[in-house]
């Protein structure tokens, strides 16, 4: 058996750094871009206005309580096939791009993190301490400066945890790419495993990529998360002098 696993990882191991490499795009570009679409959700999530809150809402809901693999299928057989049916469009130079299996996963990856991520800093969002933003309204900050100087940095305080599980929830998602012939790493283990019978080998090979990506992960947004605790610890004593002077 050993054996076998240095002949999968000498033979094929341009085939399982690539699905590494796309495994790591889809990744990074799905969080990037599902965090920022996930803010102007949140902040509409937590408004008082009803018909401000009743779409970012509804989207939430849609893509928390779906399956992803529907989620994904339904984006590249139902969207594809739909835009496949329009008349000229395979001549057209869209099409290229249109047909290609890369951009649904990364629209359906970046909705589906922007619905969690959002409800994750809504949750944030609803925890910052009255306060803190009694001591805002005193000081005269308009909603965009409390927003950005004292709402965002302590809901990122709060959420971290929680949001670096949701990157790495996202990471083991991208796998679902390879039902619709994605060769990122889970793709590119099913390949291996036609080419050669050994779904251990190749399996057990993917998966250590994949523990080692997530270690990264992990290590790193601890490093993170420290800097935003010790980060946390010297606003403290500005917060606490702010509300005294609210007070008074």
């Amino acid at each position: 058996m050993f054996e076998d696993f240095i002949y999968v990882l000498g033979k094929y191991d341009t085939w399982l750094w690539r699905g590494f490499l796309l495994t790591i795009e889809l990744l990074v570009i799905s969080v990037t871009l599902g965090t920022l679409l996930a803010i102007p959700l949140a902040v509409a999530r937590v408004s008082k206005k009803v018909w401000i809150q009743a779409l970012p809402f509804a989207f939430i809901y849609v893509f928390r309580g779906t399956p992803l693999i529907g989620q994904l299928f339904m984006m590249y057989y139902g969207v594809g096939q739909l835009i496949a049916n329009i008349d000229g469009i395979q001549d057209h130079w869209t099409w290229t791009y249109l047909r290609d299996p890369y951009w649904y996963c990364l629209l359906t990856f970046v909705l589906n993190t922007a619905a969690y991520v959002a409800e994750i800093m809504r949750g944030g969002i609803q925890n910052v301490p009255n306060g803190e933003l009694e001591a805002a309204r005193a000081c005269g900050m308009s909603p965009w400066i409390t927003y950005r100087r004292i709402i965002f940095p302590r809901m990122w305080q709060m959420i971290w945890p929680a949001y670096t599980n949701d990157v790495i929830f996202t990471l083991k998602a991208t796998s679902l790419a390879s039902t619709v012939t994605m060769m990122e790493l889970t793709g590119a283990a099913r390949k291996i495993v036609a080419r050669t019978a050994l779904p251990y080998e190749a399996f057990i090979s993917a998966g250590v990529i994949y523990l080692i990506i997530v270690y990264s992960l992990t290590f790193g947004f601890k490093g993170i998360e420290r800097y935003l605790r010790r980060s946390e610890q010297r606003n403290e004593p500005k917060t606490g002098r702010a509300k005294a002077a609210t007070s008074a």
